[in-house]
């Protein structure tokens, strides 16, 4: 059997007690429409007692590009919460103490530009910048690899990251500084397997760019976090969150040398898979969410979002958001699961699945090394053909009915009523755009022009970005205005293979 739980390299969780000290963070991940209408969400949700907030964002907030971009028309507030300027951000936590209450933010290309204005608001709220406690995740390799919200080319991109790890180390240490997402590997198909080795190929390629940005192993490596899908097949997730564990802990001391236990903890959130909820007799999710978030919880997560069974069809309403935030304080509070740290130590099938899927992982990372690391694999196309691949043959599988999905190519139903979904209401874009212009209208064009300036001049230098940034966020410069003047110098990214 492993070793005990809290003891490297970790199988068995991270810490000795795990759940019998303190649950889980229990978070629901929010954000639609305006600042206005994701606030009112977020209070609602901690009324009803979630325990850490979880931002989602609109795709031109994600891809660098303001609420009256061209581009952006159609789709401000549509997958999260339009954010501009800091005066949409002093909306977004209106009423909610950000030195007490942990936030998760799901931002990559602009992660940085949102965790200044996050700390902006702070700041004025009186909090201790040195005392927020949070995530921003920051990961932008699997953006290349599952999801494609990236802006600049990777080694550019990169350098970003690495600064806002530099800068968040000094100014905000409790910070988590990335959430290196396999998350959206799994949701674009890939494996367990795949999940995992791409996930560590990733934290390699972070921590080797962090190294050679200067900073010291020690340093950083006890902010990084990850976050991981909790997929259908009960056993095998759990065997993967143990599997993951092991493997990281044995990169960390072995590969870069990490002296710390600290450094080679692979703290982890958990989401239930979007991909697998079904339009379908949408009521059946509620089973499959309760059973992920039974695999996250047994295997070891630190925090955990539960969806709502309506996914499939719209954004989650009041209601199903209830529910699902309800499964897991049912599985926290009467389950007693958490009574045990480790329930499945020492079986042998867990174990054996454990096994199977570090031994699965180590292979893609070796072939990984020998395209010449993470970025070579990328840049070639080779994780996108692997995931590809992978979700092809299960949709094959699906297809052919050697996958049973239920209620969809097996105990399918003739109901023909759509069930009552979220609506969106198509004014909040148009009043999002007001507002930007209003902002940039209310600014001093003067100090903005300068701040923009000094930004540009230190992303063609070696100065570290953040400082910049933060005083482009305090002159009230947009999102959109930081990543054009960022995309002036880096230039953008284009798939070529």
């Amino acid at each position: 059997m492993s070793k005990l739980p809290g003891q490297f390299p970790f199988t068995r969780g991270i810490y000795a007690d795990m759940y019998r000290r303190r649950l889980w963070t229990m978070r629901q991940y929010a954000g639609f429409g305006t600042a206005e209408e994701s606030n009112k969400r977020y209070h609602f949700l901690l009324t009803q007692g979630i325990t850490g907030l979880s931002v989602a964002f609109d795709l031109p907030t994600q891809m660098g590009m303001d609420s009256d971009h061209p581009l952006a028309a159609g789709e401000v507030g549509r997958v999260g919460v339009a954010i501009d300027s800091l005066a949409d951000m002093q909306v977004l936590f209106e009423g909610i103490p950000l030195e007490t209450v942990s936030t998760s933010m799901t931002i990559n290309s602009t992660a940085a530009i949102l965790l200044c204005l996050y700390t902006l608001v702070a700041e004025s709220q009186g909090a201790d910048r040195g005392k927020l406690s949070g995530t921003v995740q920051n990961d932008i390799l699997k953006e290349y690899i599952a999801r494609g919200t990236y802006i600049y080319p990777p080694r550019p991109a990169m350098r970003v990251i690495t600064d806002l790890f530099a800068w968040a180390g000094q100014e905000m240490p409790e910070w988590n500084t990335i959430s290196i997402s396999g998350y959206h590997i799994r949701e674009a198909g890939s494996s367990a397997v795949q999940e995992v080795a791409f996930t560590l190929a990733n934290a390699v390629a972070y921590v080797e760019a962090a190294l050679a940005a200067g900073l010291a192993i020690d340093d950083f490596a006890p902010r990084l976090s990850f976050f991981f899908n909790a997929h259908n097949n009960f056993l095998e997730e759990i065997a993967k969150y143990r599997a993951a564990r092991r493997l990281y802990a044995s990169l960390m001391r072995e590969r870069f040398g990490a002296k710390s236990d600290r450094s080679c903890m692979l703290r982890f959130h958990a989401q239930t898979g979007g991909s697998t909820l079904t339009a379908q007799q949408p009521e059946v999710n509620v089973v499959r969410v309760a059973l992920q978030a039974m695999a996250a919880v047994l295997g070891g997560t630190q925090s955990l979002h539960t969806n709502g069974q309506d996914e499939a069809l719209s954004l989650p309403s009041e209601k199903s958001a209830r529910v699902a935030l309800r499964t897991q304080q049912v599985i926290g509070y009467e389950s007693g699961i958490a009574a045990a740290p480790d329930p499945f130590g020492g079986s042998e099938y867990m174990e054996k699945l454990t096994d199977e899927i570090e031994a699965g992982a180590r292979g893609y990372l070796a072939r990984i090394d020998a395209l010449g690391g993470t970025l070579a694999a990328i840049e070639k196309g080779y994780i996108q053909s692997e995931i590809q691949n992978s979700a092809y043959q299960y949709q094959r599988a699906v297809e052919e009915g050697r996958q049973i999905v239920v209620g969809v190519n097996k105990f399918q139903t003739d109901e023909t009523e759509s069930p009552k979904t979220f609506r969106l209401d198509p004014r909040l874009e148009q009043q999002q755009v007001e507002r930007l212009r209003a902002v940039r209208a209310s600014r001093s064009a003067q100090d903005s022009a300068a701040a923009l300036k000094g930004l540009e001049a230190a992303a063609r230098g070696t100065e570290n970005l953040m400082p910049r940034i933060l005083e482009c966020c305090r002159t009230l410069v947009t999102v959109g205005e930081i990543s054009d003047t960022l995309r002036s110098v880096f230039g953008e990214y284009r798939e070529s293979f």
